[in-house]
């Protein structure tokens, strides 16, 4: 449950006007003191003089201002009074404490990490992300400073994080590299539960930089360029069994070509040489038979 407390306080173009008139009463007072003595004890004049000259000096102090999407929070002697979100000009107690808290969106470019991944990879991970303070009395008094508790709570989730995926794992687990969406999701909800105390409300969150260290960075690349060489081979295969299956069905479909299976298996060696084959197909004609 949130402790912030949402206060008004006196408008400070009121308390302007209250402040110049307080200012002329005392230059009137002085000036009735400067003047010749008459028959009038001075001694009332010397104690309005002194009472006036220290409301002038105390009253000013009361005035302050808030920004747009700002906020002071206010303290009476350690004490919460609580927090002005109103913008504009005011004043309010002159023995206020008060803190000035931003309620601006702002966003944390975390530094690049070295974490090993849930199978032993070490890798480089960074994180993007925007907050806001939403509640200031979380931000001011649980704890010490929330800007440095963000900092810190960031590059633990984001480590956390990088430990809780594989880099790139199989089609059917949650990789770091392949699910982003599903990673930032992950990142988001991890932030939100350990800034809630310091009353942050994470707006987004996101990988900016993910790659291999440098010292494995080559192997892994030649991993995956192995990777890409067999899903493609294995995609031409498969595209070149159904072409000499259909070219198959249709010969023996019109019957104008008997084939027996050792012309089958002929004619399908060299249509899966020619159709799997990386580079163009050099034509041999034969003179002769099959079996000659």
């Amino acid at each position: 449950m949130s402790n912030e407390k949402t206060i008004k306080v006196v408008n400070g173009w009121v308390m302007l006007v209250v402040t110049l008139l307080l200012f002329g009463v005392l230059a009137y007072t002085i000036y009735l003191v400067t003047q010749p003595p008459g028959k009038a004890n001075p001694t009332p004049y010397v104690w309005a003089i002194v009472i006036e000259g220290l409301l002038a000096t105390i009253v000013p102090i009361g005035f302050f201002t808030v920004e747009p999407n700002g906020s002071q929070v206010l303290l009476l002697f350690g004490k919460y009074v609580g927090t002005v979100k109103d913008t504009g000009f005011h004043w309010a107690n002159p023995f206020y404490t008060r803190r000035k808290i931003s309620l601006r969106a702002r966003s944390l470019n975390g530094d690049k990490l070295k974490v090993n991944d849930s199978v032993g990879n070490p890798v480089e991970i960074a994180a993007i992300v925007v907050w806001r303070v939403t509640d200031t009395y979380a931000a001011s008094f649980e704890v010490d400073d929330y800007e440095s508790y963000v900092a810190l709570q960031s590059e633990t989730a984001v480590r956390h994080l990088a430990s809780s995926f594989p880099y790139d794992g199989e089609e059917h687990e949650v990789s770091l590299r392949r699910n982003t969406d599903e990673v930032s999701t992950h990142l988001q909800a991890e932030l939100q539960e350990r800034l809630q105390l310091a009353g942050v409300q994470v707006i987004e969150a996101r990988l900016s930089h993910l790659a291999y260290a440098p010292e494995i960075a080559g192997a892994m690349l030649r991993r995956q360029q192995a990777s890409a060489v067999v899903a493609a081979r294995q995609k031409i295969v498969d595209g070149a069994v159904g072409m000499v299956e259909m070219a198959l069905e249709r010969l023996e479909e019109h019957g104008k070509v008997q084939l027996d299976e050792e012309r089958k298996a002929a004619m399908v060696t060299n249509l899966m040489v020619v159709l799997c084959g990386e580079q163009s197909a050099m034509p041999v004609v034969n003179a002769g038979t099959l079996y000659n």
